[in-house]
């Protein structure tokens, strides 16, 4: 077994979750407390409401009119930064395009309210992620349906900036003919150098080779054997400036990749090099890149995308008789205009749908696949961690958790992230009033101090199932259920995923069957005929309907623990009568 992540916490349990009872203390009935909603969203759509959704920028009809057949969809366009945190508390969803600054008074403005952002297209710099992962607020972007304009969009600037295209077009218009003054260059046996290899690098890489140009990339993420498979060669970022007679831009906006291209940068470069960036206009220095101009050190540039969007008239850059631009066109063209919106509005409607997203950019990036084969676990890490933590004794203090994790599939072939999410995700909601989700799930869990180890069992047998069963222990505790004590003297639960349906499988050190749906009921009593009779005439009395009962024993005619399964909560007199059963000694209530 090999650990594979920690962090630390703490939760207070000053709240009593569960009903128990023990035949060695008084015959005292503790019931848990009505939890009150985490947010008025939660309550409008549980009793059918739609929710709402902001769209702050042009969306493509496609995409406009799928949110409708699930939401109300707000279009209000060129909102203020007031206008917008103002509307904001009355949204559940916000789509934008890059215009639109999502700052953390957006966020804090919402109220709570606000479950996912939307970003019609790849980059999310103008999205304050750290601010939305705090407040539980998921961001998704649509990362693939705009790939293939913006490459094209790269390769004609590319092809214009070798061939002065942009300037002969307005020397003509001008009326002038001046053949001698725009004499280009080959494009053929030329380095390109591609600065950031992803789905928009890749493909400009791809369609370059097709000209006859040698592809050399600079990406510290980027894997070898895909760029091998293109007839690509990765390299430094100082060979990239050093040798390259083209250099294309594809990386994302972060703090490390912020004015990569300064004055340090254009020093190293091939005297003539000529530079095209459809990314992010943060990643120049335009001033520095404004002296190379001047310089001659770097013959021609052409942007799409600017620190400031749109630039200034009087902006030096702009007007420089060397430089190629457009206005941020990358994605404009009408096939992808309608696929990002259609992909965006996808990804918001089932993200309010409460459906794992593959494009989220603050939780666990999971690819669609595995979303899919992992969901049934997901459901069940999260009910493993609401029945541990229900079944600690009031006053102890959850610090130590660990997560087993049963499999037959390598180290390298389970991605537990999503897991461990839903397993602090259980252990926290039930004993406060905040609302985790796969977003700040890591966030609270480090926030509160809770120390959640993981560990792997290496099973033997078939891997078609990615998981056998799983475990959540906690130590260090006192229990409400005696029994739910193992061997080891931690609370342990366990259970797995039997015809897509979580189960739970043994509680402590005694194996159960049930299925973790609605409640469920735990008794401990001595192993002797009739006492499943009588629990199920009291519960029949009551209308409650069982829809699972197992029973884990010791040996035959010793301990044994039921586990019962309810649709319906059962009332204080149910319980009551359950409990003064002559044969049951400790019986707890649970809530799932």
């Amino acid at each position: 077994m090999s650990v594979i992540s920690s962090w630390n916490l703490t939760i207070s349990l000053n709240t009593t979750l569960s009903l128990s009872w023990r035949s060695s203390l008084p015959s005292r009935a503790i019931f848990p407390r009505p939890k009150k909603p985490k947010t008025l969203v939660v309550l409008a759509i549980a009793l059918g409401a739609k929710p709402t959704v902001l769209v702050s920028e042009k969306l493509g009809d496609a995409g406009i009119q799928l949110l409708k057949t699930f939401a109300n969809v707000d279009c209000s366009y060129n909102l203020s930064p007031e206008e917008l945190c103002t509307k904001i508390s009355l949204c559940d969803a916000l789509i934008v395009r890059s215009g639109t600054k999502v700052t953390r008074e957006v966020f804090e403005s919402a109220m709570g309210r606000l479950k996912v952002v939307g970003r019609a297209g790849v980059g999310i710099d103008n999205v304050d992620i750290s601010a939305a992962t705090e407040h539980g607020c998921l961001v998704v972007n649509a990362p693939t349906a705009n790939t293939i304009a913006a490459a094209e969009h790269g390769i004609a600037l590319l092809t214009a900036v070798s061939r002065n295209v942009a300037q002969a077009d307005a020397s003509v218009k001008a009326g002038k003919w001046e053949r001698n003054k725009y004499v280009g260059v080959s494009l053929v046996g030329k380095t390109l150098a591609v600065m950031g290899f992803g789905k928009v690098g890749s493909e400009v890489a791809r369609r370059a080779k097709g000209l006859g140009m040698q592809v050399i990339a600079h990406d510290p993420y980027a894997p070898a054997d895909r760029a091998r498979a293109i007839g690509v060669e990765l390299v430094s970022f100082e060979e990239a400036l050093t040798t390259a007679d083209f250099i294309s831009l594809h990386m994302p906006l972060t703090p490390a990749t912020s004015k990569m291209f300064n004055d340090e940068a254009f020093s190293r470069v091939k005297k003539g090099v000529r530079i095209i960036n459809v990314a992010r206009g943060g990643v120049i220095d335009e001033e520095a890149l404004l002296r190379a101009l001047d310089s001659g050190i770097v013959a021609q540039a052409a942007l799409d995308v600017f620190t400031e969007e749109p630039p200034p008239q009087e902006n030096k850059l702009v007007r420089h008789e060397n430089m190629t631009v457009t206005p941020h066109l990358g994605a404009s063209t009408t096939e992808a205009q309608e696929g990002v919106a259609l992909e965006i509005a996808e990804a918001v409607v089932g993200a309010l749908k409460g459906e794992l997203a593959a494009t989220a950019v603050n939780a666990p990036m999971v690819p669609a696949e595995v979303l899919l084969e992992l969901s049934p676990y997901v459901a069940l890490t999260e009910k493993l961690g609401r029945l541990a933590v229900q079944l600690v004794a009031g006053g102890s203090g959850v610090k130590f958790v660990k997560v087993t994790y049963a499999s037959a599939r390598g180290p390298d072939d389970l991605d537990t992230r999503l897991l461990r999410a839903m397993v602090t995700k259980g252990l926290i909601e039930p004993i406060s009033s905040v609302f985790v989700n796969l977003v700040n799930a890591d966030f609270i869990g480090k926030q509160r101090g809770l120390r959640l180890t993981e560990e792997r069992i290496v099973l033997d047998g078939s891997p078609e199932k990615p998981l056998e069963f799983i475990q959540v222990r906690i130590a260090n505790v006192e229990s409400k259920f005696a029994s739910a004590i193992s061997n080891s003297g931690e609370i342990t639960v366990e259970g797995r995923v039997k015809d897509g349906k979580p189960h739970l499988t043994k509680v402590g050190s005694f194996g159960v069957d049930v299925s973790l749906e609605g409640s469920i009921v735990l008794c401990r009593q001595s192993d002797q005929p009739g006492i499943i009779g009588k629990v199920g005439n009291i519960l029949s009395e009551e209308n409650v309907n069982v829809n699972f009962m197992s029973v884990g024993r010791i040996a035959p005619g010793k301990q044994a623990v039921m586990t019962i399964g309810l649709d319906e909560e059962p009332s204080r007199d149910a319980l009551k009568k359950i409990g003064e059963i002559t044969a049951v000694e400790e019986f707890v209530f649970l809530k799932l």
